[in-house]
């Protein structure tokens, strides 16, 4: 049995880079419901953050749909 190594290591750094940025843009997203909580308690409106946490949200399911249609198919 011969493993290919090199196409084992890609598919790890791939797979580590993805999983990373992943976790990253879900970060942002409760970073920005956050700023929410917050601009509300000092009585302001924080509308961009909160359209920029839900566009990072739909980018995470996004992702995760993808994954499960690349399984799938």
């Amino acid at each position: 049995m011969k493993i290919d190594w090199a196409a084992l290591g890609s598919v790890f750094g791939v797979s580590l880079i993805v999983t990373v940025a992943l976790v990253g843009l879900f970060t942002l997203g409760i970073v920005g419901l956050s700023k929410r909580e917050s601009a509300s308690a000092q009585g302001d409106t924080a509308t961009l953050a909160v359209t920029g946490a839900y566009a990072c949200f739909a980018a995470c399911a996004a992702a995760v749909a993808y994954g499960i249609y690349l399984i799938v198919a």
